[in-house]
């Protein structure tokens, strides 16, 4: 019997051994703590690439670090997050963002906020969907030696002044506030070229702060500065829009870039330089010097008090209206639940 016993040991191992083994791989309590290996499909799940929607966003004037927050969103995959694959392209007098957002061939656009009312009151359903400087970047400005300060010195001198867009209004708003008669100001209608204000053949410049002041100064000029702000007005310069079509047909797409777009402008504040920089690579004839200088510029007219970026508020929108009107610009008083909506922000 014990040499039976002794033939049949070796096989009772064995079997207990895969007993084992095969408890170890299988199911039970133990399975729960086992690491699988990644499976070659899985890897290949894991590596493939994302769909992306492609869309388009015109901006209101050429490349330049006052759109940096959207380079930023670009650069830094806010975009590619949300799903969308972004082209940024330049704006300007002949590719009115208006224009060709409205057209259907392009989905968002920056423009100014009386832009958006204008549009409205043709006919071209648009909506602002959030805005980028909540403080306008807007101002007259003069040369130091000229000794204008403020808008009444202006009776009597020559002004350059840019017609047809919201730097006209905005002009002859300061103007009326200011209680100024404005046939006492001679206007000599001015484009890009800064050669009549340095020249002295007019006494005041309509401008940015962000850019033509920065550039009269990096001439080496002083300057004097006069803000709207001074006469109670702040109408909405740069504002992003889009169509109540799309708003409609894809409201998701719509939210997704306006967070991806609001990330990026918190990333470019939290990082000017850095930001300033990205704008190089659209345009060949920035220097990073006056587009750093542009960024740092533009950080206090972004949130103005700590107010939450990019968030409109109907009193502001209510005032330009009534000032468009006021002034002969706009005639038929629009919706204001049609012009512009903060939901994509939330």
């Amino acid at each position: 019997m014990w040499g039976k016993a002794n033939k049949k040991k070796p096989v009772l191992i064995a079997m207990s051994f895969m007993l084992l083994l095969l408890s170890a791989c299988g199911g039970g309590s133990n399975a729960q703590t086992a690491s699988p290996a990644p499976s070659a499909s899985s890897e290949v799940q894991e590596v493939a690439p994302k769909s992306l929607k492609k869309v388009v966003l015109r901006l209101k004037w050429v490349h330049q670090a006052q759109f940096a927050g959207f380079y930023a969103a670009v650069k830094k995959g806010f975009y590619e997050e949300a799903g969308l694959d972004v082209e940024i392209r330049p704006g300007g007098s002949d590719f009115p963002s208006v224009q060709m957002v409205a057209s259907g061939s392009e989905e968002f656009g920056v423009t100014g906020a009386d832009q958006i009312l204008l549009a409205r009151e043709k006919g071209v359903p648009v909506t602002a969907i959030s805005t980028i400087y909540r403080e306008t970047p807007f101002v007259l400005f003069s040369l130091k030696e000229s000794g204008i300060t403020k808008v009444e010195d202006l009776v009597g001198q020559k002004a350059g002044v840019k017609l047809g867009g919201n730097e006209e209004l905005t002009f002859r708003a300061m103007v009326e506030s200011a209680g100024v008669e404005a046939k006492s100001i001679e206007e000599m209608p001015i484009k890009f070229d800064l050669s009549p204000l340095l020249s002295g053949q007019v006494k005041v410049w309509p401008g940015y702060v962000i850019n033509e002041v920065l550039a009269v100064e990096e001439l080496g000029h002083e300057v004097n500065i006069i803000k709207p702000g001074d006469y109670g007005i702040n109408f909405y310069a740069d504002t992003l829009f889009t169509t109540q079509a799309l708003i409609e047909k894809d409201p998701e797409l719509v939210k997704g870039f306006v967070q991806a777009s609001m990330k990026g402008w918190t990333y470019a504040l939290e990082n000017p330089e850095e930001a300033a920089a990205f704008g190089l690579e659209y345009a060949d004839n920035l220097t990073l010097e006056h587009e750093v200088n542009m960024m740092k510029a533009s950080v206090p007219l972004l949130q103005p008090d700590n107010l939450p970026l990019g968030k409109m508020d109907e009193t502001a929108w209510t005032t330009l209206q009534e000032s468009l009107m006021g002034l002969g610009f706009q005639k038929a008083e629009q919706t204001m639940e049609d012009v512009f909506t903060n939901e994509f922000l939330e």
